[in-house]
């Protein structure tokens, strides 16, 4: 993810659907689509973890698609 900063930044403060985890109901999954990527076209994946007065990046990654899980926001 070396040189993503700004799509990182960009993917937490809009993202195109934010996804909870359906194994940890703490973990917050963000994604948006990029038609360019250091990797082809793909999904941004953020995962955050939220737990009560902190939130923290675990990991991102590039990825071709969006994982199942309780759906909590979604680009109209």
């Amino acid at each position: 993810m070396t040189g993503q900063r700004s799509r990182i930044e960009e993917t937490l403060a809009n993202p195109d659907k934010i996804v909870r985890s359906r194994t940890d109901r703490a973990v917050e999954l963000f994604y948006k689509y990029y038609p360019s990527t250091p990797v082809t076209q793909k999904f941004l994946c953020i995962v955050v973890k939220t737990v009560p007065h902190d939130n923290f990046i675990i990991t991102a990654y590039y990825t071709d698609t969006v994982k199942g899980g309780e759906i909590l926001w979604e680009t109209p």
